[in-house]
């Protein structure tokens, strides 16, 4: 028992051996979930942010080159009064989103001579006054009054004047060798060009490079002018929160472009991949645990049925030792013939016939249970007396019971009973296991009743003793194979725990069942209820027989 008890307590600490490096690794888990969880939200907005700059180079890209290559003039041409090869050049070389370019000539007027590109006329043509004309003036004002004072200036980037949103302008300065500015270039954007053709271009060719795969409504792109009205917008962004927002590069810098997702937000993106990642350690921990579980009750089964088998055996060796013990002491004071009157004699051969029925009885039942087992037990049915099979097996009992002072009170029905049939070798042996059973646990008492009747379709085959019973949480238990009661007077008394095992499997081979009434101390009731007409017979019957896959019929032992 204490071995036992070792093999258990190593089975739990190998569990917990196993539980807690798991409950640790998912507490870990857990951790850099939430880690990876808040990750992924900046990584997420960073890469939305990142979508908007790259649309926002891209703008930029496609209005600086264009205007380096357009403005960027050779300021001979300014200075020696060659303005026609500035047309020719513009003419040559056409620039997208451009509603108008200009030449603003400082080395010739004191007040500068202002000059407009006429794409009809492919010339350059002194400009009406007009708001526009207005627009030019003020832009190249800083650098006229440089050249007007004789001031030199560092080789400059282009610049962009928006002051006047109607008229946004990009601006190139000529310089000559002595740096000072001797005119300047520039280029008027048309604001639709850029709405309409521009920005949807740019925006759609970056959608797939950072969300590819996405559906075409995953995003929404607007663009906002100062006064928050729409001048352009790629999805629908109805209904859904703001994600990311930044202004346009370089020109058209008043505006605003703003990214929003169709629920997939940075956040819920994160939260729902946290949840998933979660749930799946989760499940994958529950069913590790659960395979843990499994493979520690196998083991416990196992090695609860190990230790079932080896009482089987210790108890079964008992059992043995005793009637054979008897059967040799009796046999050597016959050979050495020191019983000499005859009475003496028929009684040792009375004694030495039970206590060989007695040991034929226990090798049955174990060959009995190994062809239950193995699926071979067969059963002969023919037609029969219940009475005289039980009468017969009364009869054998008595010689084993009168030497222990037993006395069997035995109730017949009050008319014949029809002939059944039965396999009467087997119901012999299921009767003989009950009585072997009341007699065991009888305690002090000496009395044993059999009652057999009738009732309805059935005959019914009560064994009663009153003795030291069976506590209610032991009675389910009884019909299992090996299982002996492990509590008071009962774990005293010897035996295979294979009889009632054997009694369950012959009942149910027979289409019956058996029950068990019993309280502590006051004794215990089984009745086997035998149907006087069987749905079928078969010839051989084994587990299938029982009722129960797992042996022999229900449960597997017994309490004998």
């Amino acid at each position: 028992m204490f071995e036992f008890f070792l093999k258990r307590r190593a089975l739990w600490l190998g569990l917990l051996a196993v539980l807690v490096p798991l409950l640790i690794l998912l507490a870990l888990q857990f951790i850099w979930l939430g880690h990876l969880r808040r990750v992924t939200a900046i990584a997420h907005e960073a890469a939305l942010h990142t979508f908007l700059e790259s649309v926002g180079t891209d703008i930029q890209y496609f209005y600086r080159s264009g205007a380096e290559r357009a403005l960027n003039i050779p300021a001979a041409l300014i200075v020696q009064g060659r303005l026609d090869k500035v047309a020719h050049q513009w003419k040559a070389k056409p620039v997208g989103g451009a509603r108008l370019l200009f030449l603003a000539d400082f080395t010739r007027e004191r007040f500068g001579n202002f000059l407009v590109y006429d794409p009809a006329t492919k010339t350059l043509e002194t400009p009406a006054a007009s708001e526009e004309s207005m627009a030019i003036i003020l832009a190249t004002t800083p650098w006229h009054l440089m050249r007007f004072r004789g001031l030199a200036m560092q080789p400059s980037s282009l610049m962009v004047d928006e002051r006047n949103t109607e008229h946004r302008i990009i601006l190139n300065p000529i310089l000559d060798e002595s740096s000072e500015v001797v005119g300047v270039t520039g280029m008027i954007l048309d604001e639709d060009f850029f709405r309409k053709e521009l920005l949807p271009a740019v925006v759609k060719k970056a959608l797939p490079k950072f969300f590819p795969g996405a559906s075409p409504d995953y995003v929404a792109v607007t663009v906002r002018n100062p006064k928050g009205a729409v001048v352009f917008a790629l999805g629908d962004p109805g209904g859904k929160s703001e994600a990311v927002s930044k202004k346009i590069p370089f020109v058209f810098a008043d505006w605003a472009m703003t990214l929003n997702s169709t629920g997939n937000m940075p956040e819920r993106l994160a939260a729902s991949g946290f949840a998933f990642n979660l749930t799946l350690a989760a499940l994958l921990g529950l069913a590790l645990v659960g395979g843990i579980a499994f493979t520690l009750r196998a083991a416990n089964r196992a090695m609860r049925l190990s230790e079932m088998k080896s009482d089987f055996v210790s108890n079964v060796s008992h059992e043995l030792r005793t009637p054979l013990a008897s059967i040799r002491v009796f046999g050597e004071l016959l050979r050495l013939g020191r019983v000499r009157s005859p009475e003496k004699v028929q009684e040792y051969g009375e004694f030495i016939e039970a206590e060989s029925r007695r040991l034929s009885g226990l090798i049955n039942n174990i060959l009995d249970f190994a062809r239950i087992e193995s699926g071979r037990k067969s059963y002969t049915f023919a037609p029969a007396d219940v009475g005289e099979v039980v009468a017969a097996t009364l009869k054998s009992f008595e010689i084993r019971l009168a030497p222990a002072g037993f006395r069997i009170a035995f109730q017949g029905p009050p008319g014949p009973l029809p002939t059944m049939e039965i396999d009467s070798d087997a119901v012999g042996q299921a009767l003989h296991n009950l009585l072997d059973n009341a007699v065991k646990y009888s305690g002090d008492s000496r009395e044993i009743a059999v009652r057999l009747e009738r009732e309805d379709d059935s005959v019914t085959i009560a064994i009663r003793d009153r003795g030291i019973g069976i506590v209610p949480e032991e009675q389910r238990k009884i019909f299992e194979r090996f299982h002996r009661v492990s509590t008071g007077l009962v774990h005293d008394v010897k035996g295979s725990g294979l009889g009632l095992s054997i009694v369950q499997h012959i009942v149910q081979a027979h289409r019956g069942r058996i029950t068990v009434e019993s309280e502590p101390g006051e004794g215990s009731t089984f009745t086997v209820h035998l149907p006087l007409h069987r749905l079928s017979a078969p010839a051989a019957t084994g587990r299938a027989a029982a009722g129960h896959p797992g042996g022999a019929g229900g449960p597997e032992g017994g309490q004998a």
